[in-house]
Order: structure tokens, then C-alpha cells, then sequence
């Protein structure tokens, strides 16, 4: 009984860091507009600088992350991670202490270092918390249910990111940095607790075995992974860019900053709810004929909401916390459509990556790195949909997301199909 306990204890706090995820990594797009009316003429693709920083971290920090798992484990890698996050959040705060009237260069400076900071912990949780969750469930169908516990968990602090920052915003033409002051403390206070609960919790290790580097070049003979790498590179743009923009664009229309936080926090709020959905077939339903279907419909709902009449609107609900109640807001139908991408969203991670190591053997583990590192496809992605926008304007910057989508039908109906096996 004691063993349980303890096991149930790791779980737990896996699953709570699989929301700390969420929690500080879309703290990036409700600062975003935060710096987007700083003083002075602010380009949606440096508004985007907290993104950038997050997810370009990945890139450095994907392979690094599971050699030093390797080295030290599993527990002090986390350890290890929620220390340099709490580093990352003070640098984050005391960019918006700094006068952004006058030292701009500055406070973008170090509000890029902060968000940094915070993308390599991010990586680093990232790595520990899916391989475990998998191994705490004992690998197979409860190791998976795992994982969509721990990925319900993830949206639902993702929604609590945007309400707590539309409260926060306010008026998104006069906020500050400072203004994000308090939910930066709430992610510090939950990194602090977090380091202190794994401290003194018992987490059965299991046995490492060295990360030899030169698997990579074995993991990229497979022509169904490097097309799966593709995947998650351009999934990113399609998760986070849809969103992003649709703060900027309804921000820009003048709309409350605390009424859109609500609004866009229904996108993640239907991933969660697609998860759901998700982890409940995943059992009958293959990965991918999920990721055809959920593609497809992405395809459609965003074309749908770049040419949908913008004087044409329907109602969205939104949650007031403060109140406990539901506030109902118009929005144009595209907008609507554009939040209903959440829905396909949910389960593209975890299809696309169980069809890119199918087969791949030994090669699972390095291969898994890799895909780490493909998350700074959302600093590339989204800050090519900005510079899309800043040239043209926001709905035809939906075209990026479409390319997105588009690419992750063609995996799922002809990339992903294995055309080369190994005896491994």
C-alpha cells in the first residue's frame, strides 16, 4: 500500500506539471498584445517576442534534455528545470519594472532572455513528464490514458492563462508588463511549490541507458519520421498561431481585453474537451484516420473563417470567474470558426507522434528528442503568419495555418504510411 501511495504520489505531481506546462507556455500570447501597445510602433512580428524566446528554447534544449535525463534522472532533471523556470519568471517581472518609455530596446531585451529562460524549462519538464507519466501507468493502454489525463490537465490551465490575462489586460491599448505582474507570480509560486513537492517525493527511477547521438542519423534513414518531423514543426504554427491572431485581430477591433481573453480561452477549452473526446477512441480509432478527419475539418473551418462576411456574427460564451457566470459576446462567424479549430487541435501531437515512430525500434528514444526539438516550429510559424499580417492583414495571414493543416492531411494519408522497416 505504501509503494501505491507513492506511486500515486509521482503520478499527481506529473500531472501537475503537465498543466505548468500550459500555464506559463501561453502566458506567450496574451503578453504579446501586452507588448504590441507598448510606446512607440510595435510590429505584430516583434509582439510575438515572448513566442520566439519560448519555443526557439526547444530547439536548443530538445536533445540536451534527454541526455541529461540520462545522466541524472528523471527526478533532478525536473529539479534541475524548475529552478532555471524560476529564474526565467523574475527576468520576466523585472522587464516590467523597467521604463519602457524611454529604454524599449531594454525591456524587449529582457523580456526575450525571460521567456527564454522559461522555454528551456518548458522543454526540460516537457521531456520528463510524458516518458513518465507512460512509465508510472506501466507503459500500454494505462501509460496512454495517463498522458490524456495529463493532457486534459494542460488545456485546462491553458484556459485559466486567458481568463486570468484578459482580467489582467483590461484595456489592451493602455496595459504594461507590469500590468502581467500577478500571474507571473502565480506561475513563480507554482514552480516554487512544485520544486519542493518532487523534492520530497519518491520516484522510482528507471534504468538509463546512455543517449548515443549517432542513433539520430539511424531515426532519419525513416522516411515516415522525417515527414512526421515536418508535422510537428508545422503543427505548432496550426495550435498556437490560430489563437494567437485571433487576440490580436479582435483586440484590434477594439474589443475589451478581458471579454477576448474569455472568448480565445474557449479555443483551449475545446481542446481540452477534445481530449476528452480523444483519449476515450483512442483505443478503436487509429492515429490515423483521427488526424485525417481532425485535419480535413481544420481545413475547412479556417478557409470558412477567412472569407466568412465579417458583419455576419453569432454569440460565444465565455466564462466570468469573478462571477461565476457565463457572458455571452458577439463575434464575427469566422471568428467562431477559428475557435472551432481547437476541436481538431487536441489530438494531433499524439497521433502525429504515434505514426512517426512506428517501427523505428531503438530508435524511439532519440527519435523522441527530436520532436522536442520541432516545438520551436511555433516561434518559425507564428512569426511568419505576424509578418504575413503586417504586410497584408490578419485573415490572410490565416493562410499560414491553412499550409499547416493542408501538410498534416498529406501526412496522414500518405506520409505517415511506413515504407521502410529495420530488424532493430
Amino acid at each position: 500500500m505504501s509503494q501505491q501511495k507513492k506511486q500515486w504520489g509521482a503520478i499527481i505531481v506529473m500531472i501537475a506539471l503537465f498543466a505548468m506546462i500550459a500555464f506559463v507556455t501561453n502566458l506567450c500570447s496574451p503578453m504579446a498584445t501586452i507588448i504590441k501597445n507598448q510606446p512607440g510602433e510595435i510590429s505584430n512580428v516583434l509582439s510575438q517576442l515572448g513566442n520566439y524566446g519560448n519555443f526557439i528554447a526547444y530547439l536548443i534544449m530538445g536533445i540536451p534534455a534527454g541526455m541529461l535525463i540520462s545522466k541524472v534522472g528523471y527526478k533532478k532533471t525536473a529539479l534541475i528545470g524548475l529552478f532555471i523556470g524560476c529564474l526565467g519568471i523574475l527576468i520576466q517581472w523585472y522587464s516590467g519594472t523597467l521604463d519602457a518609455e524611454n529604454n524599449l530596446g531594454l525591456v524587449f531585451g529582457v523580456y526575450l532572455i525571460g521567456a527564454f529562460t522559461c522555454g528551456l524549462t518548458m522543454c526540460i519538464l516537457n521531456t520528463v513528464v510524458n516518458p513518465m507519466l507512460n512509465l508510472l501507468g506501466g507503459g500500454g493502454n494505462k501509460g496512454n490514458q495517463l498522458i490524456q489525463i495529463g493532457g486534459v490537465f494542460n488545456s485546462a490551465a491553458a484556459v485559466a492563462v486567458y481568463i486570468i490575462m484578459g482580467a489582467l489586460i483590461g484595456d489592451a491599448t493602455k496595459a504594461k508588463i507590469a500590468d502581467a505582474t500577478p500571474a507571473l507570480m502565480i506561475a513563480l509560486a507554482i514552480f516554487v511549490v512544485a520544486f519542493v513537492v518532487i523534492l520530497f517525493t519518491k520516484i522510482e527511477e528507471p534504468e538509463q541507458a546512455p543517449v548515443d547521438l549517432s542513433l539520430i542519423k539511424g531515426a532519419m534513414k525513416y522516411r515516415h519520421f522525417v515527414l512526421g518531423v515536418i508535422a510537428i514543426f508545422l503543427y505548432m504554427g496550426l495550435e498556437v498561431g490560430t489563437p494567437t491572431y485571433i487576440l490580436q485581430y479582435l483586440t484590434g477591433e477594439g474589443m475589451d481585453g478581458s471579454i477576448v481573453g474569455l472568448i480565445v480561452a474557449v479555443y483551449w477549452l475545446l481542446m481540452l474537451v477534445g481530449r476528452f473526446i480523444g483519449g476515450s477512441i483512442g483505443g478503436k480509432v487509429s492515429s490515423r484516420t483521427q488526424i485525417t478527419v481532425v485535419a480535413t475539418l481544420a481545413l475547412i473551418l479556417v478557409l470558412f473563417g477567412m472569407y466568412a462576411p465579417a458583419d455576419v456574427t453569432v454569440n460565444v460564451p465565455g466564462i466570468d470567474w469573478a462571477n461565476l457566470s457565463v457572458i455571452w459576446t458577439e463575434v464575427p462567424v469566422g471568428i467562431f470558426a477559428f475557435i472551432l479549430v481547437g476541436l481538431c487541435t487536441s489530438v494531433m501531437w499524439g497521433g502525429i507522434f504515434n505514426m512517426a515512430v512506428e517501427g523505428l525500434g531503438k530508435y524511439t528514444a532519440i527519435a523522441s528528442g527530436i520532436f522536442m526539438t520541432m516545438v520551436f516550429g511555433c516561434a518559425v510559424m507564428v512569426a511568419l503568419q505576424g509578418y504575413v499580417a503586417d504586410l497584408t492583414d490578419y485573415m490572410t495571414s490565416y493562410w499560414v495555418v491553412v499550409f499547416c493543416a493542408a501538410y498534416i492531411l498529406f501526412y496522414a494519408l500518405v506520409g505517415s504510411r511506413v515504407s521502410k522497416k529495420e530488424n532493430n
